[in-house]
């Protein structure tokens, strides 16, 4: 059975298929208990590429994962309200307020946070955030007219807000823009690959997979400077400055995870685990002095073969979870 995190998260993905667009845009994909998503319809996408701005409105608890304006007006008091957006890994958002009425002195609020939060949990970690805790997050109520613009350092990010007057409420415009070098992510699929490089930045960067998977990695470039490679340490990534490690939990924060392996050589072929935990995370942690760069790929863990769990050459972990 699925854990009460992976739950919520699937609840939270649920959302950002299932309010992608209108329900008439809506079209069931193989919905099953372990995979339950819906894509866009062909209309929404023609719509969108005419280049129609999409308009709709938002309900307390919601999901974005596509550009446009939106508006919440409170038809009763709204006191725990939350928006979650993501974007493709290679994109950051824009959230713009166009039009703002709450009272700020009877106790509303309305905040962006930089990154995602879920059971007190963070993404990224306070460890990987370029940002202490306190400045992720831009509060109107305090900031105003001051900072009516704000751009996530990722391809997540979300809005906090309470209203209690029927009436009162918000409308946000949201915009992508591209990262040219991602770091920290959340994986909208079960599947994919992706390509992390960290040119000459002192930062760790996490790619997070909220599902069991088998991810596999293909090709590593650590400590490459001047177009040599350094020498490898003798054992270990102990004192390693750059390195890669493979983490599963069962929350969504990185740093509260546990380690599953460590790669501090570089290497080009391949490099598979396979992973049962609720959450995944690949995690590049760079001293600034190299270019480092990790290409590798992932699906989701099927009912089989968490059953047939036996195979030979991949490590196992996190199985009592599922």
């Amino acid at each position: 059975m699925p854990s009460a995190f992976q739950l919520q998260c699937h609840l939270v993905l649920i959302f950002l298929a299932a309010y992608k667009g209108e329900s008439r845009y809506l079209e069931v994909r193989d919905a099953g208990e372990d995979e339950p998503f819906l894509l866009l319809s062909e209309d929404l996408k023609r719509e969108l590429s005419a280049g129609q701005i999409y308009r709709r409105s938002l309900r307390c608890i919601d999901m974005l994962s596509i550009e446009g304006q939106f508006t919440f007006t409170a038809e009763q008091p709204q006191l725990h309200c939350a928006t979650f957006f993501i974007g493709e890994p290679e994109e950051l958002i824009t959230i713009d307020y166009d039009f703002v009425d709450i009272d700020c002195q009877g106790g509303d609020f309305l905040k962006v946070f930089d990154g995602w939060i879920l059971k007190g949990e963070k993404f990224p970690s306070s460890l990987d955030h370029p940002l202490p805790t306190s400045e992720r997050y831009t509060d109107f109520c305090e900031s105003g007219n001051m900072q009516r613009s704000i751009r996530s350092s990722q391809n997540v990010a979300m809005i906090f807000f309470r209203i209690h007057h029927p009436g009162n409420g918000f409308t946000v415009t949201v915009k992508k823009t591209t990262n040219l070098f991602p770091c920290n992510v959340i994986s909208q699929t079960p599947s994919g690959r992706f390509t992390m490089v960290i040119p000459h930045q002192h930062r760790n960067c996490s790619f997070s997979i909220i599902y069991p998977v088998v991810i596999k990695i293909s090709d590593l470039i650590l400590g490459h400077l001047n177009g040599l490679f350094l020498k490898k340490p003798s054992a270990g990534c102990a004192g390693v400055g750059d390195f890669v490690e493979l983490l599963g939990g069962t929350g969504l924060d990185p740093s509260k995870m546990f380690p599953l392996a460590d790669l501090c050589h570089s290497f080009h072929g391949s490099a598979q685990m396979k992973i049962g935990c609720d959450n995944t995370v690949l995690r590049m942690v760079s001293s600034g002095k190299h270019i480092n760069r990790v290409t590798f790929e992932y699906y989701q863990l099927d009912l089989q073969e968490i059953e047939n769990r036996k195979e030979n050459s991949i490590e196992e972990f996190c199985f009592p979870s599922i």
